[in-house]
Formats: C-alpha cells, sequence, structure tokens
C-alpha cells in the first residue's frame, strides 16, 4: 500500500479514523503551501470544512487564491 500522507510534492487530503472507538486524525497539504493536521472527530471535521472552502477544489484552476 502506497503512503498516503500528503506532502508539498503530492497535495491533498489525508483522514484516518481505525476503528469508531478512536478518534479521527487528518493531514492536508495545499498545493499553494497551506497545510494543517487535526486529531479528533470534531477537529478533522472542522479541518475538512475548511479544506473544502479554502483549498483542493476552491484551487481547481490550479493557483492559489
Amino acid at each position: 500500500m502506497a503512503k498516503l500522507t500528503p506532502t508539498n510534492n503530492a497535495p491533498g487530503l489525508q483522514i484516518s479514523k481505525p476503528s469508531a472507538s478512536e478518534p479521527a486524525t487528518a493531514s492536508a497539504v495545499c498545493h499553494c503551501g497551506a497545510s494543517a493536521s487535526a486529531k479528533g472527530d470534531a477537529q478533522v471535521g472542522a479541518l475538512v470544512a475548511g479544506w473544502n472552502a479554502n483549498h483542493g477544489s476552491a484551487h481547481a484552476g490550479g493557483g492559489a487564491e
């Protein structure tokens, strides 16, 4: 299995929740240079919402906003 953690050379959003009883974790790196990480279901939810609003597909044209 490939390592899925995002990097500057391979930006993206990675989320993990090994089981229902463990907290979710996430890391994100955008090609605009922004990066973030979170632990806990609520914090991961906030990171995903921020990613969707400000990064990822928000940069569909390839440039930083």
